[in-house]
């Protein structure tokens, strides 16, 4: 049987060229970075360029990327680092983010107010998963520390104004944190321009590997780091450095950075022909999830009314199909989705999420397998489901 992968935004794999730039610090450069000697001393070289090329990429300086543990991790230290040393230096006591923020954001927010005593405000979205920005400009509050929005969901795809955002926080005098883990790799990032003050980035979904997050903090920005017992990454994060896995790192964003035009125009098409043809071939109880032109160019997401998610994916791998019912985080949970709920879906629909994200592997001819296999699981599921109702 045909294997069909196009769950990309869940992960993606390792290029060739960026695990032939990892191996060498796994064998004959496997010394501590922290390390005086020349084994730690190569190492640290391997370090410091991996460093020096993602903040050229990034119009950054070299002292403004900390490499952590995942993107999740990035986000953790982004609120906890800044709430953190807002409070011990007395400037405010006030956090901002979205309902349908990632929950490496909103559950690290709510764990700040719920824990440690923060105020937070969680703005709501309308049908597309859009935030207003006049209702962000209005919640914030003389003490407003950090406003946290991604640059696009994970989930429906949907493409936030971030520089807008920024620009609006930054008016206040208010630091802005973007969560671009899905947008890193499809949108120019020139950190000199952009009014963002700190930004997660995950290579793993942009053919590094797992394991490495990166977080840009701008220079000035104070963290008190949430991971201690060393001195590494400035203070900001301890914990021996994973060269291997910083230069793997590096590597993608460079080769996402030069084939960005190209990986657009392919995914875009794909893209384009999957949103067509599933509404096509299902003009009846499905609809497109997500802001129909400003989303995401390899996203498509759907909602089937009376499906369950995690039988058509079922449904889907059965016939070959690596699909997700919405974030890779949250797949396999019977719960409705907190995103479509937060879109107004009902309680018909929430439950029958699916996301479709392709990637430089994937050709027409998976989209055309995808729309001829779907169509025929959503009825097969929905007959099953009147049948047992009846």
């Amino acid at each position: 049987m045909q294997q069909i992968y196009m769950d990309y935004g869940a992960s993606t794999p390792v290029d060739p060229q960026v695990l032939e730039a990892m191996l060498p610090y796994f064998g004959q450069l496997y010394g501590n970075p922290a390390s005086t000697h020349h084994h730690g001393r190569l190492a640290g070289q391997g370090l410091d360029q991996a460093r020096r090329t993602v903040a050229d990429l990034l119009n950054a300086r070299p002292g403004e990327i900390i490499f952590t543990g995942c993107g999740s991790e990035s986000d953790n230290l982004a609120l906890r680092g800044v709430m953190w040393a807002a409070r011990a230096t007395g400037r405010g006591n006030h956090l901002i983010t979205c309902i349908t923020e990632h929950k490496a954001v909103l559950g690290t927010a709510e764990q700040l107010r719920d824990q440690f005593g923060f105020d937070l405000t969680v703005l709501p979205v309308d049908a597309y998963g859009c935030i207003d920005l006049d209702e962000l400009q209005a919640a914030i509050r003389p003490d407003t520390v950090l406003i946290s929005i991604m640059a696009a969901n994970n989930e429906i795809g949907t493409l936030h104004p971030f520089q807008a955002m920024g620009e609006i926080a930054r008016s206040h005098g208010v630091l802005f944190h973007t969560d671009a883990i899905q947008a890193a790799a499809v949108a120019p990032l020139d950190m000199a321009r952009l009014p963002v003050d700190l930004l997660s980035i995950a290579p793993h979904k942009f053919y590094g590997p797992k394991g490495v997050g990166i977080l840009y903090a701008r220079q000035g920005v104070e963290l008190i780091a949430a991971l201690t017992g060393g001195s590494q990454e400035d203070g900001r994060r301890a914990g021996t450095s994973n060269v291997a896995f910083a230069v793997a790192a590096a590597e993608a964003l460079r080769l996402a950075v030069a084939r960005r035009e190209e990986n657009l125009a392919h995914y875009t098409s794909l893209r384009d022909r999957l949103i067509e043809g599933v509404l096509a071939a299902l003009p009846a109880g499905a609809q497109l999830t997500g802001h129909p032109t400003q989303r995401l160019p390899h996203h498509a997401s759907f909602a089937f009314q009376h499906v369950n998610g995690n039988d058509l994916l079922i449904q889907l791998d059965l016939a070959g199909i690596s699909a997700s019912s919405g974030s890779a985080c949250a797949s396999g949970s019977p719960k409705p989705s907190p995103i479509l709920e937060a879109l107004g879906l009902d309680a018909s629909w929430t439950l029958g999420g699916l996301r479709l994200t392709v990637g430089r592997q994937n050709s027409l001819a998976d989209v055309d397998r995808v729309l001829a296999v779907l169509p025929q699981a959503v009825a097969r599921l929905r007959a099953f489901t009147q049948q047992f109702a009846a």
